[in-house]
């Protein structure tokens, strides 16, 4: 896993901040998942393509319907799997998760963690509740996981209420 950068990046071990706008992004899960859901759907269509006529009783234009179908079925669900990211610039956060879209202004992040075990970062938010961001997740690289998390957290420190 690794995350894009979209403005050039301090190493977050050595107390510097990157520089915004940076986005966090799983991009090696990312492109594993939409070419999973290409190659289904490029197979489930050429068997479509190809299955004969008259193979079945039912008729096969509503079996090569469904074939396809399917296979759009199983690439948009890799293509939700894939949207997670966290877009942080000098107003705020922006996470965006399977269904979900949030924006953050920095004021609202208490804290950014990321304890052992975690699936992915939790952010604790001033009104109480707990924000997951799942564009940082430690499954596929926990180093690339814990370094942007450490630059999530000096962003939120450097830019949230304690220095306003």
């Amino acid at each position: 896993m690794t995350s894009e950068k979209t403005g050039e990046s301090a190493d977050p071990r050595s107390g510097a901040l990157p520089a915004l706008p940076v986005t966090f992004r799983p991009v090696l899960t990312r492109i594993v998942l939409l070419a999973i859901g290409a190659v289904v759907f490029g197979v489930l269509l050429l068997i479509a393509l190809l299955l004969p006529d008259g193979l079945t009783a039912s008729g096969t234009l509503s079996d090569r319907a469904s074939l396809v179908a399917s296979g759009a079925a199983v690439f948009g669900v890799t293509a939700l799997l894939s949207r997670p990211r966290a877009t942080a610039d000098a107003e705020g956060l922006t996470v965006v998760n399977l269904t979900t879209k949030r924006r953050l202004a920095w004021a609202q992040i208490v804290r950014v963690a990321l304890r052992p075990g975690d699936p992915w970062v939790s952010l604790d938010l001033a009104d109480g509740t707990v924000l997951a961001v799942m564009a940082i997740q430690p499954g596929v690289s926990r180093q690339r996981a814990l370094a942007d998390a450490r630059a999530l957290r000096a962003l939120a420190e450097a830019h949230g209420t304690a220095d306003h």
